[in-house]
């Protein structure tokens, strides 16, 4: 099948076409530095017939951190003898790994960061709630170069490339959003392409300068959001040309931003964990959450996206049409049927899965055996809200892992 042949990266060659799209470990201590957890997991991930694995986003300053306890961080020198622990255990088993950088902007608490939030423009998050601060270009500057570092970083610890997190309306995907971005120096929008390029095409620019041009770069985007001003097809078709003019390694597809967080991952609604567990929502007070199921609940679901097989697919097509690029589909993929459709029907190149993985690590052998495979995910969504806490990220449904329902309160 076309699905286990080799497909290539830059100059990365992955042994099939099945990624692990970025998935947050919550496996890191204060600083960011990995745990034994953490290599545990990617080197179990990594023995089972992965082509190539995205890390969690990490981040690269701590002004640019996000909420979740346990986050990665990929900002000092410090970090590459951690790494290189592993990708060296990844690549003794025959998969690719990339380092996945971001910086949060507006989407982050001063509380946890300890700084000022900052964002692209004064516009704030409708979830975060926080007015940031507008960064400087001397601010957007250095925010660049610190991109860069840490993408040599990821160079100089053994990674095989990095992707830029420009999706889920982080500082990236900020710059890019004409409904976020108003800023009136360089910083702002292109006005001939109706969308912000040129923070992204600093930050491509300086990697490829600092860490070659045969260095890996891979982004992931969001295809479109729920803003009232949506991000138009023609929006998204000027950004697939803008990323083919800077000959971008990949280009992975995804949905959204944080302001509608489960129309990202879609699937069911696990209420009851999320107001006893997400710090927005927490609620401790058994009236007040039985008056907020009755009256907020109902009007908060009709917001939510219904989850349905292969739903960001559509905007992977469409990017295929403008560019040679490879693409990477992710969202709702859960059956083998649907990922060999998708590669050799759809002329889509790779295929991405989040929570597949944390249900089955060998998801992918086992759909070696059967190509009729389904995964065992269920789309509860315990795990993505779960990310809030404190406890790393696991499944809470699925076998034996059933036992971590006992580390929630539901």
């Amino acid at each position: 099948m076309k699905v286990f042949e080799n497909v290539t990266i830059g100059n990365c060659v992955l042994k099939n076409r099945i990624i692990r799209s970025a998935t947050f470990e919550g496996m890191c201590d204060k600083n960011g530095f990995p745990s034994n957890d953490y290599y545990k997991m990617y080197d179990k991930l990594s023995q089972n017939s992965i082509g190539g694995i995205i890390t969690g986003f990490s981040y690269i300053s701590h002004k640019g951190k996000a909420i979740h306890p346990g986050q990665a961080g990929i900002y000092s020198e410090k970090f590459i003898g951690k790494y290189k622990k592993l990708t060296n255990l990844v690549h003794k088993n025959k998969s690719k790994i990339f380092m996945q950088i971001a910086h949060t902007g507006r989407q982050t608490k001063k509380s946890v960061t300890g700084y000022e939030v900052a964002g692209i423009s004064d516009k704030k998050s409708s979830y975060f709630n926080e007015r940031p601060h507008i960064l400087s270009k001397n601010e957007l500057d250095n925010i660049v170069n610190d991109f860069v570092q840490s993408s040599f970083i990821s160079k100089e610890a053994g990674f095989d490339g990095v992707q830029l997190h420009g999706a889920h309306g982080y500082l990236i995907h900020q710059s890019i959003l004409p409904g976020i971005n108003n800023r009136k120096d360089v910083y702002g929008i292109d006005h001939k392409l109706t969308i912000g390029t040129h923070f992204l095409s600093e930050i491509i620019d300086g990697i490829r300068k600092k860490c070659g041009k045969d260095f890996p770069i891979l982004i992931k985007i969001s295809g479109s959001d729920d803003y009232f001003n949506k991000f138009s097809k023609k929006k998204f078709i000027n950004l697939i040309q803008f990323l083919d003019m800077k000959k971008i390694d990949a280009i992975e597809i995804s949905y959204g931003t944080m302001d509608n967080a489960l129309n990202i991952a879609r699937g069911k609604i696990p209420i009851e964990v999320i107001l006893n567990n997400n710090p927005i929502y927490k609620i401790n007070n058994v009236f007040l959450k039985f008056i907020w199921k009755l009256l907020i609940l109902p009007l908060a679901k009709l917001k939510v996206k219904k989850i349905t097989p292969t739903y960001n697919l559509k905007f992977a097509q469409l990017a295929k049409e403008y560019t040679k690029i490879p693409i990477i589909t992710v969202g709702g993929i859960r059956k083998g049927r649907e990922i060999t459709d998708i590669i050799e029907n759809k002329n889509i190149d790779i295929v991405s899965l989040c929570r597949p993985f944390i249900a089955e690590p060998d998801f992918v052998n086992n759909f070696k055996k059967n190509n009729y495979y389904i995964s065992k995910c269920i789309s509860c969504n315990i795990c993505f809200i779960m990310c809030d806490s404190r406890n790393s990220t696991k499944c809470y449904s699925i076998g034996e892992k059933t036992r971590g329902r006992n580390e929630i309160k539901q």
